[in-house]
């Protein structure tokens, strides 16, 4: 089978071309709400904020029986700037997707949530509603069983893209030859089509594009394929001495990887299985870069943790070695971890955010928030890193929308 540290989150890859059509009526005209009532809406809740005493975004969620993981994925996500700012001013609602099978309430019901966390002057509020709300979108979370934190966040994403998604009508599909194209010139066809299907202020912040290289060792052809992800799983690396550092994870996720044997995938020009090499690489950069450290076995016979102490930055991760092109640079700082304590029978998930208003970290452990020291940040609890994009030289895919 192929190698688990093959493993990434990516949608489902759009590799046809899409047949020519009029883009005009792929996506859907805004709700006639006005500027003038989003930005009076959003000073409203400004007002608010300089009514209350206490700093905002430090209000806890109660725990509504094992919702911990959902509480600190929530915690991260509205102390993900943009997002939060795109719910503080209520522009979802010039975007709803009439087509979405969910009647748009989750992006509602989490637009408020996310209201109340930098609005309320309580100490702590009931994410109860919102918690209705991704049940009925995803069955999986119903009850209180305990479950992954990673896994909630792709639900929730794709929950909410679906219903903000500004493409109303899909467009047809048909298989198309790009090999004759520059890695690049197909890298940036592969994304538009991409775009054609799914565009939203989620896939905005948070999908970037891997680059899948394969070469057949026989003839030397070399093959490549562009997916979409939404974050990247990567492997931690096993050491017998020395620190293990999240860049020496990822430098495993893009080692070259030989498929031989039952792995060998077929080449297009020898028209046969070969032995052949692939290699990951990072097309496109996303505006928010979500790392899962994967911590959980993927083994069916026994279950288990890995609680390694990764190294990671909290300022200035600079990727340009994983980039398809040596010459970008794209560089991070992180905002947010999502933690999981305990083992892979069972735990608790906290989350540990820096406030962007204040400057400084804070823990959110369901309704408790307290402040915390930088230099406390860094655990061998952290599973779901958060990072922001600061400083690029890419500006191939670069998308800008309010």
């Amino acid at each position: 089978m192929p190698s688990l540290r093959h493993s990434y989150t990516v949608t489902v890859p759009e590799q046809p071309t899409a047949v020519p059509m009029d883009k005009s009526d792929l996506r859907r005209k805004s709700h006639s709400l006005s500027r003038s009532v989003l930005v009076s809406t959003f000073m409203g809740l400004i007002i608010n904020q300089a009514k209350n005493k206490s700093p905002q975004g430090l209000v806890g969620l109660r725990n509504l029986g094992n919702t911990c993981f959902m509480n600190s994925i929530l915690q991260c996500l509205s102390n993900t700037p943009e997002l939060r700012d795109y719910c503080l001013r209520n522009v979802h609602r010039t975007e709803l997707n009439d087509n979405c099978r969910t009647d748009a309430a989750l992006m509602e019901e989490f637009a408020r949530l996310t209201q109340s966390l930098w609005t309320s002057v309580n100490e702590a509020i009931s994410p109860s509603d919102f918690r209705s709300q991704i049940q009925r979108y995803a069955p999986k979370f119903v009850g209180c069983n305990q479950q992954d934190a990673q896994e909630f966040l792709r639900f929730l994403l794709d929950g909410l893209h679906n219903e903000v998604n500004r493409v109303t009508v899909r467009p047809k599909i048909s298989a198309e030859d790009f090999d004759h194209l520059s890695d690049d010139e197909k890298g940036k066809h592969m994304w538009n089509m991409y775009l054609e299907r799914e565009d939203s202020k989620v896939v905005d912040l948070f999908v970037g594009q891997l680059k899948s290289s394969l070469t057949c060792t026989v003839c030397g052809f070399r093959s490549t394929v562009f997916d979409p992800f939404w974050d990247l799983s990567v492997p931690i690396v096993q050491k017998n001495l020395g620190e293990v550092t999240l860049k020496d994870c990822l430098r495993l996720f893009t080692k070259e990887d030989v498929l031989d044997g039952e792995e060998r995938p077929t080449c297009n020009k020898c028209k046969a299985r070969r032995k052949c090499t692939k290699k990951f690489s990072i097309q496109k950069f996303p505006r928010i870069l979500v790392l899962h450290l994967k911590r959980f076995s993927d083994s069916n016979i026994r279950a288990s943790k890995l609680s390694t102490y990764v190294n990671f930055p909290l300022k200035d991760l600079d990727l340009r070695e994983f980039a398809s092109e040596s010459s970008e640079r794209a560089v991070y700082n992180l905002y947010a971890v999502s933690n999981h304590s305990g083992n892979a029978l069972g735990g608790h998930y906290t989350a540990y955010c820096r406030n962007q208003t204040l400057g400084e970290w804070y823990s959110y452990n369901d309704s408790r928030v307290n402040p915390m020291s930088s230099s406390q940040v860094r655990s061998s609890n952290a599973y779901v890193l958060f990072y922001e994009l600061v400083n690029s030289t890419h500006s191939k895919y670069q998308t800008c929308r309010l």
